[in-house]
């Protein structure tokens, strides 16, 4: 059977304050941002994935006349995020968000032994940095 789904390009998450958004994607997680729109969403480059932010009052409008055919989309309450971190850099990751008083709201090891943290961002989005063997990658 062919696989023409090869991973995930791009993920997304939304946050009303993307002031806030910007200064701990950039800042306190340390990616990369590829580009800001006005208030409507903010791009991080992530590995070989692309995390957008959107304001989900900006993205249930639909696209003005002229521009790119993207349909309104968005999604309200906190969704879920999970990056992948080797397990030799998980404490320097604790250590980054703790220096930065986010809290750690879980820190366990998996039955499969593979570890995991979480904690929010700004926006109330739960984040979790993971061990690649989660998933056997």
């Amino acid at each position: 059977m062919a696989r023409e789904i090869e991973g995930v390009l791009e993920a997304a998450l939304y946050a009303s304050d993307l002031d806030a958004a910007e200064l701990f994607y950039g800042t306190v997680l340390g990616l990369e941002r590829i580009a800001r729109h006005d208030n409507r969403h903010i791009f991080f480059r992530c590995g070989q994935t692309v995390v957008l932010i959107f304001n989900p009052a900006e993205t249930v409008k639909p696209a003005p006349a002229g521009s790119l055919p993207v349909p309104a989309h968005g999604a309200g309450g906190a969704g879920h995020l999970c990056f992948r971190v080797s397990s030799y850099a998980l404490d320097a990751m604790v250590a980054r968000l703790s220096s930065a008083g986010i809290a750690i709201e879980a820190d366990f090891r998996w039955p499969g032994g593979a570890r995991s943290i979480y904690f929010r961002d700004p926006a109330g989005n739960s984040l979790e940095c993971a061990e690649p063997k989660l998933w056997n990658l």
